[in-house]
């Protein structure tokens, strides 16, 4: 059995946790956590455009807000990862699905989770991409490697995650949604 294989039977027997939070659909978004299929697997990220708006230079997953035609928060993930870094939805294999998490912007982001073959030719959109690199699954799975940080903000305690990896920072709900992964699977 390959290390995809041993991901994905582990990833599928392990339902994700339920959220009791309300969905409104104008504030709900997808991210795209797509795993390329190597013989040791990697994660692809993203490394926002400077010039966008919000969370401008940040390590990302491909994704963002649901538009109207969006028929399921899986399609939002797929278009978003095919504007974003040209993965065709076609060449996307949806495993399955993570808890949504809330962004700080109020949005209930689901993390859709989908293998990809190793030899897509990927180019970014660099409106809003300025790079994408690849971080080994087995990184991202060790839950040692993520260095939390408790703060507290109109009352309550938050709790964010710190990852650095090779010179890139991963914080924030990149850092959470990575975490929340590695908790799934172990």
């Amino acid at each position: 059995m390959t290390l995809i294989d041993t991901f994905i039977n582990r990833f599928q027997l392990t339902l994700p946790e339920p959220v009791n939070q309300p969905i409104d659909a104008k504030k709900s978004a997808a991210v795209l956590l797509p795993i390329i299929n190597k013989p040791n697997p990697t994660i692809l990220l993203t490394e926002r455009a400077s010039t966008l708006r919000s969370h401008a230079g940040q390590v990302a997953l491909p994704g963002g807000k649901r538009d109207p035609q969006d028929k399921s928060l899986i399609e939002t993930a797929l278009r978003e990862a095919h504007e974003e870094v040209d993965i065709p939805p076609s060449m996307v294999s949806v495993i399955g699905q993570l808890a949504p998490l809330r962004s700080s912007e109020g949005y209930l982001v689901t993390p859709i989770v989908g293998v990809i073959p190793p030899n897509l030719s990927l180019r970014h959109n660099p409106t809003e991409v300025a790079s994408v690199f690849e971080m080994p699954l087995s990184y991202v799975l060790n839950t040692q490697r993520y260095l939390p940080l408790d703060f507290r903000r109109a009352g309550k305690m938050h709790r964010i995650y710190f990852y650095p990896y090779e010179g890139h920072l991963v914080w924030g709900l990149t850092a959470a949604i990575l975490h929340n992964l590695a908790l799934h699977i172990t």
